[in-house]
């Protein structure tokens, strides 16, 4: 499940990070708490985002030493259980499901067990979540339904599709603060359309190995996974913009005390990632690794 969203790492200060890391861990434990082991393994970067832009204008942050699974002889420092992170939880676990089935559908062949597996395992939380969320659950199936329909269509409009996602995120407002609800709106609907385009850019090479829609491929009529600079220049102009506004909608929020961590996201995190993916180097520089030439569909340039 994506995880583009995270923050620029060297540029944090070490209180920052380490709040970054409490929250992250403080999900994981949200999602085995309310849905078991099921929820923790599609924790991802980018609801920790939404957590954080949920949080109250005055609430803070309580924290507790725990231990998980892959550290379990060492206890880390966590956020405590609250409203946001339990709301983060829910939603993505709403999300997951609804991807997974809609994976599943979109797949041909042996390409559709990843998906009915996941669907199947996430059944029990799913349905938890979708109780406690319909309003959220109500928006991801009829987003999902109408960006299926264009999917099928083989819709080369690169802004509708990504539209339709977008949207989808974007009702994740509805958990917020009314003074804020408006303006996280607008962070979440283009934060949402970057994730969708870089996912797409990022899946190239796989979509054309497994003849999946790929809204990018089909917006350029590619005949490879490789783009020109010209459409990368292209890209790249589009996705900037669109963390432009969400830039501007964010200046509108009240601060919070998550707010030098959201900051850093926004302003760097997200330009940062969008660089990455257009120019290969994503998933190297995610492991840690040296930057080197990568195609977005994977492996190395020739270059």
């Amino acid at each position: 499940m994506f995880g583009f969203v995270r923050p620029l790492v060297p540029e944090l200060k070490v209180r920052e990070l380490e709040r970054f890391r409490a929250a992250y861990c403080g999900l994981c434990h949200e999602l085995g708490r309310e849905y078991g082991l099921a929820g923790q393994a599609i924790l991802n970067y980018d609801f920790v985002f939404l957590a954080m832009l949920l949080w109250g204008e005055r609430e803070d942050c309580g924290y507790e030493m725990r231990r998980c699974v892959p550290g379990f002889c060492r206890k880390r420092c966590v956020c405590r259980s609250c409203a946001p992170l339990t709301t983060a939880a829910g939603y993505s676990v709403i999300l997951a499901y609804w991807k997974a089935r809609d994976s599943a559908t979109d797949a041909r062949g042996l390409g559709k067990l990843p998906g009915k597996a996941l669907a199947a395992l996430m059944r029990r939380a799913y349905k938890r979540a979708g109780e406690r969320h319909p309003g959220f659950d109500a928006s991801v199936r009829e987003r999902l339904g109408e960006l299926s329909k264009l999917e099928a269509e083989n819709s080369q409009s690169l802004d509708k599709t990504a539209d339709r996602f977008a949207s989808l995120l974007a009702s994740a407002s509805g958990a917020a603060e009314e003074s804020s609800r408006r303006a996280l709106e607008q962070v979440l609907y283009h934060v949402g359309r970057i994730i969708y385009i870089a996912d797409a850019v990022y899946d190239l090479g796989d979509d054309r190995k497994s003849g999946s829609y790929n809204p990018v491929a089909s917006r350029y009529s590619l005949d490879s996974d490789r783009l020109s600079d010209e459409q990368k220049e292209e890209l790249l102009e589009t996705l900037m913009g669109s963390a432009r506004l969400a830039a501007a909608a964010f200046d509108l929020m009240p601060r919070s005390y998550w707010t030098p961590v959201t900051e850093n996201i926004l302003y760097l995190g997200i330009p940062d990632m969008i660089r990455a993916v257009l120019d290969g180097t994503y998933k190297t520089v995610m492991r840690g690794l040296p930057k080197s030439p990568v195609r977005p569909g994977g492996g190395e340039s020739e270059a």
